[in-house]
């Protein structure tokens, strides 16, 4: 999954994105309202991390011209001015969840994991699809017959994908958009090659290939 961070503290988000990349998201951070604002709109991000006190744009400006303009993408607002005001401002703008600072990591974490479920129509908890449950702890997917396979950062990132919109049919951009940030940009074909590790590690049935279209995960088809 794709995140954005909009976030002028340069330590703070350098923070951030190291530790949302060992969580296994792609990340891509910028320190400037406008050019946050303008990424957002023209790349489809899982997430945005938006801090409210911005020098060169207000982070609620930000929000309320992305909710102007029909972009929901879910916005969780880190901000030091942690006043119930400001808090029902952040929320009435079209805010997803607000954060504090200082924060714990890990209350970030579970934040930004249930607004992409939530949003996404998946319940809280562990992410399970026909069987399949992707342990995120652990790094590995724990198949019907409850054997526990382990992946690689990239697997674990294509899976959680294909895991949150099973019905889909993901073509390679999206699928190079959702796990490697602007940094990383590499060749389409890679894609293929992770899929072909998942087919060897989990069933070459789960991961349909349709052509000219991209790949679509069908669980149904390993029972």
């Amino acid at each position: 999954m794709r995140l954005l961070i909009i976030e002028d503290d340069q330590v703070l988000a350098n923070h951030l994105k190291r530790d949302l990349e060992q969580a296994h998201y792609a990340v891509d951070m910028v320190h400037s309202g406008p050019l946050g604002e303008a990424m957002a709109n023209e790349t489809e991000y899982h997430a945005v991390i938006l801090d409210l006190g911005l020098p060169d744009k207000s982070g609620l400006t930000i929000l309320r011209n992305w909710r102007r303009q029909g972009n929901i993408v879910p916005v969780i607002i880190l901000t030091a001015r942690n006043t119930w005001k400001e808090r029902v401002e952040g929320i009435d703008a079209g805010a997803d969840d607000y954060l504090g600072k200082p924060f714990h990591m890990e209350e970030l974490l579970a934040r930004l994991k249930a607004i992409i479920y939530r949003c996404h129509s998946r319940v809280q908890g562990a992410l399970a699809v026909g069987g399949y449950t992707l342990d995120e702890a652990r790094q590995m997917v724990i198949k019907p017959d409850g054997e526990g396979v382990s992946l690689t950062a990239m697997e674990f990132r294509l899976m959680r994908i294909f895991m949150l919109a099973p019905e889909r049919i993901h073509s390679k951009e999206v699928l190079m958009e959702a796990i490697y940030d602007y940094d990383r940009v590499t060749d389409h074909n890679v894609i293929e090659v992770y899929i072909n590790h998942l087919r060897k590690k989990l069933g070459k049935e789960l991961f349909r290939t349709l052509r000219w279209q991209g790949y679509r995960f069908e669980p149904g088809a390993g029972a």
